[in-house]
């Protein structure tokens, strides 16, 4: 899906994302002691968890494609200080981050790696590399999320995309998310969605 297609999909007045920051960001982020307190949320979409981040006393840059979700995000902030940053994750460059959010990125693995590298290379050593993603087996055993397995993911295929990067792994694998999905009776049910988490320490 191009900047056009996300363009059109930001559109509606309502956010097409929950505005809650991603329950795994907010996990492993809380009280988390990377410094500089600052953060780039890349591929940060309507921003909500660059805005969440915020909140919590980052300084955040957020990046993304879309002109359209960034505005949003603009929108959805009211006080919370974020930049916002018209930009590829593919081709960004940034520095002198303590913290590098990859939330739901979901391309082709070349394109992928490329966007990894760059959000891990934006870290000062001892910075914070988090990345949730929809996880390769979640096509099989879980339930929404896309359905082509060439933009789902494993931990492993983010370790690899990594090769040569120096950094120690603090937390590599699947993770469940339990999504409401709604059923014949007008009601929903909770099924599980299968999610790669990958958090890494630059060194």
């Amino acid at each position: 899906m191009d900047a056009h297609a996300w363009d059109e999909r930001y559109a509606g007045r309502e956010p097409v994302w929950s505005v809650e920051p991603n329950q795994f960001v907010a996990r492993e982020c809380t009280d988390l002691a990377s410094e500089p307190r600052r953060a780039v949320d890349l591929a940060a979409g309507e921003g909500r968890n660059a805005i969440w981040l915020a909140r919590q006393g980052w300084e955040v840059t957020a990046v993304d494609f879309s002109r359209t979700g960034l505005e949003k995000g603009r929108q959805l902030a009211g006080d919370a200080r974020v930049e916002w940053v018209h930009a590829d994750a593919t081709t960004w460059r940034g520095t002198g981050y303590g913290l590098a959010v990859v939330c739901y990125l979901q391309l082709p693995a070349a394109e992928r790696a490329a966007a990894v590298r760059n959000a891990f290379d934006a870290l000062v050593p001892g910075g914070t590399f988090l990345l949730v993603a929809h996880d390769s087996s979640n096509l099989l055993d879980g339930t929404g999320g896309p359905q082509d397995p060439a933009v789902l993911m494993s931990a492993e295929d983010v370790l690899a995309d990594l090769v040569g990067k120096d950094f120690d792994v603090v937390r590599a694998g699947r993770v469940e998310r339990l999504v409401a999905v709604p059923d014949e009776h007008g009601g929903a049910s909770e099924r599980t969605a299968y999610d790669c988490l990958v958090r890494l320490t630059r060194r």
